[in-house]
């Protein structure tokens, strides 16, 4: 399945769905990355800012990769970032 996330806000909302998807806590996923439960609040709900470590650990933990690809082939102009 693929996602989508323009925003710090999307990309939390996505990793909290793939989370829960995987029946995981926040505190499990956290021990995981080696940042607190409450870290990981932060970041599924307001889309904190965290490191690139940080990301790649969330990402491994939860079995998912980062892909990128050019906007400008999309039909719809950007209208954030």
């Amino acid at each position: 399945m693929e996602y989508v996330a323009r925003t710090p806000r999307q990309l939390g909302q996505i990793l909290r769905a793939c989370r829960k998807q995987r029946q995981l806590t926040q505190g499990a996923v956290g021990s995981r990355v080696g940042v607190r439960q409450s870290q990981i609040s932060s970041i599924e709900t307001r889309g904190a800012d965290i490191t690139m470590g940080t990301l790649y650990r969330l990402l491994a933990a939860l079995d998912l990769e980062l892909v990128l690809r050019d906007r400008r082939t999309r039909d719809k102009p950007p209208t954030e970032w």
